[in-house]
């Protein structure tokens, strides 16, 4: 909008301002990106915990008629393969936490950057509509006294 004394407010780091917001918004979607593929590696987990459970039940268990020395070592084999897949599982969760810690960080420091420099804009802004007020007085002051001068003279 323009003013009586026919200056607008522009803040000078607007296209500063504007790639920050851009890079809060691409640190939110890589937050809900590694948000999604946690879950997926939590559920994986799980499963793999599960299957190691079954294993060692069916171990335990048997079939209830006595088992041959290859099934024995095929019950042990699955279950030592469930375990060395559950322990992979955990490794990736690990991971898919740290980088999930990561992806908030950076959302976090994205998410500042952008809120200090909406704070200066806003601070500018003030600063500058407060000039343009006392500048409109000024010239209102000068108009009332040419106008008094007039109607004096």
């Amino acid at each position: 909008y323009t003013t009586m004394t026919g200056t607008t407010f522009r803040f000078r780091l607007e296209r500063v301002r504007a790639l920050r917001e851009r890079r809060e918004d691409v640190a939110k979607e890589e937050l809900a990106g590694a948000m999604v593929a946690h879950r997926l590696c939590e559920e994986q987990e799980q499963a793999a915990a599960d299957r190691v459970a079954q294993a060692q039940t069916e171990q335990r268990n048997g079939s209830g008629a006595p088992a041959t020395a290859t099934e024995l070592l095929a019950l042990q084999a699955y279950l030592e393969r469930s375990e060395q897949a559950h322990l992979a599982s955990r490794r990736d969760l690990h991971r898919q936490e740290l980088e999930l810690n990561r992806r908030r960080d950076a959302l976090t420091v994205a998410a500042m950057e952008r809120q200090a420099l909406e704070r200066l804009k806003e601070t500018r802004r003030a600063d500058h509509e407060r000039e343009v007020a006392r500048r409109e007085g000024l010239l209102l002051d000068e108009m009332a006294i040419n106008g008094f001068r007039r109607r004096a003279a």
